[in-house]
């Protein structure tokens, strides 16, 4: 089934992030650095980061969800995130995108957040 295919059945894409690029690996901790207030995981364990899109003249875009489209901090988590990202040598700008497609939940968790959590 083409990509094109499973998007017209309503299976959202989530674009992949650049796992390849030498920044990749210090973005991913900035994001690890950043905790929903509510929940004592960080944002990137909790599954809430889709995409870390690194360009080769090192633009970070990424796209993340929340919780829940009534997140209280829903206004300040791309800040946060935004302003824990830039610091890095040789990001030369940050974009954080929300997105509500897919949806967030649990499943998206990693194995280390649902036994933080006591989901294991």
């Amino acid at each position: 089934m083409s990509d094109q295919q499973e998007h017209l059945e309503g299976t959202p894409l989530i674009k992949p992030s650049s796992t390849d690029h030498p920044l990749y690996d210090q973005v991913v901790e900035a994001c690890r650095s950043v905790y929903d207030p509510e929940i004592p995981v960080n944002i990137y364990d909790l599954g809430l980061i889709y995409t870390i899109d690194i360009s080769p003249e090192n633009e970070v875009h990424v796209t993340m969800t929340l919780t829940a489209p009534g997140c209280p901090v829903a206004g300040d988590m791309p800040g946060w995130l935004a302003d824990s990202i830039e610091p890095l040598d040789g990001v030369k700008q940050v974009d954080v995108e929300i997105t509500w497609d897919p949806p967030w939940g649990m499943d998206m968790m990693s194995d280390e957040a649902r036994l933080e959590l006591g989901f294991m």
